[in-house]
């Protein structure tokens, strides 16, 4: 069977693409999940403390809001139940096989095979949902292997009995940030690997009453004014803090005192505050929202510790300092965007073009963060310079609106294929490439110790979209369509 579109990734971005799809007209899709059951991040995530990072009222789709958050930054159980509703209403589950892992994807003239294992899916499209934050990495630290207690990965989290427990944690992200203090209250001692430490504010987190969650069900507006205004202050912080940083750098450092008197009304020894500090510009990396995580590092089981491990042997960890005896070994360090991710398996397009070999050769870019040149019929949703503003669902919207725009303007012209041009594609990278060098925080900040995942491996900041979020709607919706090659088919010697 050829399927009109096969689309990875059964997470938020998979499912928005497959709604548009749907509007759009297109019955025959098939979604493709490695894991056993929907949500991406949201089902593979479990570990203790998880929670959304922004204000829940954002971090849903517009066109299907949520009336039934419990707090104002919802718990990931919640975001998974969200998942799942969503999927139902829009009758996306029957579409989803789980469980298959593709392996790599070519374009065969007038269409792309996508091989999993023995099997091979044929699509007229072809959708990559894999999300950003889906391949763990885990650190290359002499003698890892060798450790004889338990080690867990936060993308991986196994229900552990820390009672009484020596605990260490590497890594100090978001995703720690969480973590950590839910870990303190467990262990008998619990010890904090940083390497960077991370910017971060008080979080206004306040249960939402059952009557505001009754009104929000009856007054959609209601819930949609508080949406508005929760993006309105993320876009404040995303323009002021990253992609206006030349013209509105008061505004970064207003942001980073904020998280400074944060910090200091928390933590009264001077010299914990000076390890809790960052060294590099608010918005080089990920800044994130929590009332007790630093104040975690004054209770007296809790130790900081900031020297380079570096080895681990069977009874625990090695620095410079010493060793740490632990029998719990917590691994919260992140994941791998660039090395494995972009893309997440091997894409071949016309006359056998290589997608990851193409971006690493040529720098990393794709039009509007959606598609290449060179790859007919792809859609590449976790793509270069996509990520637009603080909220998935940002970028997620936008490239809805890209694809609505892209195929209603094939279809005008009676075509079937759509290739974006190098011309292009060029020009949009040359304008984001200016867009981040004359007025980002990335190059005009201090980022060089933020070891953060927005640069690649090249030290480019190509993850987010430097502009407004304005911007980004008003392009998906208005790009021009001169920029695309249409034909019926484009034919191809298979290679």
């Amino acid at each position: 069977m050829r399927y009109d579109a096969v689309i990875v990734g059964a997470g938020f971005g998979g499912m928005g693409a497959a709604i548009e799809l749907q509007r759009l007209g297109l019955r025959d899709l098939l979604i493709l999940e490695r894991e056993d059951d929907l949500g991406g991040t949201w089902h593979v995530n479990r570990y203790p403390g998880l929670a959304v990072d922004i204000p829940s009222s954002t971090y849903s789709y517009s066109f299907e809001p949520n009336p039934h958050w419990s707090r104002l930054f919802a718990p990931g159980a919640e975001l998974k139940r969200y998942a799942e509703h969503v999927a139902v209403k829009y009758g996306l589950r029957p579409l989803m096989r789980f469980g298959v892992t593709v392996t790599g994807a070519r374009w065969r003239g007038d269409h792309w095979e996508v091989v999993a294992g023995s099997s091979v899916f044929t699509a007229r499209y072809l959708v990559t949902a894999t999300g950003f934050l889906s391949m763990p990495k885990t650190p290359d630290i002499p003698g890892i292997s060798s450790f004889a207690g338990k080690v867990v990965h936060t993308a991986a989290w196994e229900p552990v009995d820390l009672t009484g427990k020596r605990v260490a944690i590497i890594g100090t992200g978001a995703t720690a940030v969480q973590l950590i203090p839910e870990l303190a209250r467990q262990a008998s001692a619990l010890t904090v690997f940083q390497r960077t430490p991370i910017w971060v504010s008080p979080k206004p987190d306040y249960p939402i009453p059952p009557r505001v969650r009754r009104l929000f069900a009856r007054l959609p507006f209601a819930q949609r004014a508080v949406r508005w205004l929760g993006s309105s202050v993320l876009e404040l912080m995303m323009i002021s803090g990253v992609v206006r940083y030349k013209q509105l750098r008061v505004m970064n450092r207003l942001a980073e005192r904020w998280c400074r008197a944060h910090l200091h009304r928390q933590v009264r020894d001077p010299l914990l505050r000076r390890k809790l500090t960052p060294d590099y510009s608010f918005g080089c990396k990920r800044p994130t929202f929590s009332n007790d995580y630093f104040r975690t590092f004054t209770r007296p089981h809790v130790r900081l510790e900031t020297s380079t491990v570096e080895r681990i042997d069977a009874g625990g960890l090695v620095t410079a300092d010493g060793r740490t005896d632990v029998d719990v070994l917590v691994l919260a360090t992140g994941f791998n965007l660039w090395d494995t991710n972009f893309p997440a398996f091997e894409v071949i397009g016309r006359d056998g073009k290589d997608l990851g070999a193409w971006w690493r050769q040529n720098r990393f870019q794709a039009y509007e963060g959606v598609t290449v040149p060179g790859f007919p019929n792809y859609l590449s949703l976790n793509s270069p310079y996509s990520y637009s503003g603080l909220s998935y669902f940002t970028t997620i919207e936008c490239q809805m609106a890209h694809m609505r725009r892209l195929f209603t303007g094939m279809r005008s012209r009676g075509s079937s294929v759509f290739e974006v041009t190098q011309r292009a594609n060029g020009e949009f990278l040359d304008r984001m490439r200016a867009k981040v060098t004359q007025n980002s925080v990335f190059s005009l900040g201090q980022c060089a110790t933020a070891h953060s995942y927005y640069f690649n491996q090249h030290g480019e900041a190509t993850l987010l979209r430097p502009t407004s979020t304005i911007s980004a709607h008003r392009a998906a919706s208005s790009f021009p369509l001169s920029d695309y090659d249409f034909s019926p088919v484009r034919a191809t010697t298979p290679t």
